[in-house]
């Protein structure tokens, strides 16, 4: 069993999604790994990690659109605004979201579907660096 490891920084534009599949494929090759499973794990509060459809980007807008609307950055029950009206709003969407995902390996290949990619999902209105860590596990 081998493991590789290492750290993406994926630098955000601001609020969106930013799809990371080809600089994960990248550190996939590297390991040189054939058969196992990578895992991911973003290393934020305020930022998340997902799968989602990467062939059409309406569906990551209507996502992006609904979340937002589930929670509002205007909501004045949030005490935590010390950082910004978008702090709290990134905190709970990261909290209903995800912060790691586990994609399995075959033939030294992510095994996503065809309209899968791995995005870092940035809930933050600002630019930031965010980084991820990619495990790479297997033989």
């Amino acid at each position: 069993m081998s493991i590789h490891q290492a750290r993406l920084t994926v630098t955000t534009s601001g609020q969106g999604m930013h799809e990371i599949t080809a600089a994960v494929s990248r550190e996939v090759a590297r390991s040189g790994i054939l058969s196992g499973v990578a895992t991911l794990f973003c290393q934020h509060t305020s930022c998340s990690l997902l799968i989602m459809e990467n062939a059409d980007p309406s569906a990551r807008r209507d996502l992006e659109k609904w979340l937002d609307r589930l929670v509002p950055e205007d909501d004045p029950h949030f005490t935590h605004t010390l950082e910004g009206d978008d702090d709290m709003p990134a905190h709970i969407k990261m909290a209903l979201t995800r912060t790691s995902e586990t994609v399995p390996l075959a033939a030294g290949r992510l095994l996503l579907g065809a309209w899968q990619g791995i995005y870092l999902w940035e809930h933050r209105r600002a630019p930031h660096a965010r980084n991820v860590i990619v495990t790479v596990v297997g033989e």
